[in-house]
């Protein structure tokens, strides 16, 4: 399965995801900081879906009430 998810409250606009059996095979994060969300996206492949999900979600970037690892646990969990 692929999801495209548009992201709010970030500097990145969308991330790419695509998820196979509950596991992550591969995330694209267009715009952002481009060493962490590359960071995020290798740490996370081969991952289960949930296990990203308890570790990222309610990340939060500076004063901001959410992040880019934020946004992909939310994105995450609105695929399962």
């Amino acid at each position: 399965m692929v999801i495209n998810y548009k992201t709010t409250g970030t500097c990145s606009r969308q991330i790419n995801v695509t998820v196979e059996d509950g596991v992550i095979e591969n995330v694209e994060f267009i715009g952002g900081c481009n060493g962490n969300t590359k960071g995020i996206s290798a740490l996370v492949k081969g991952m289960k879906a949930e296990d990203v999900i308890a570790r990222l979600e309610n990340t939060k970037c500076g004063p901001r009430p959410t992040s880019c690892p934020d946004q992909l646990a939310q994105a995450l969990k609105q695929a399962l």
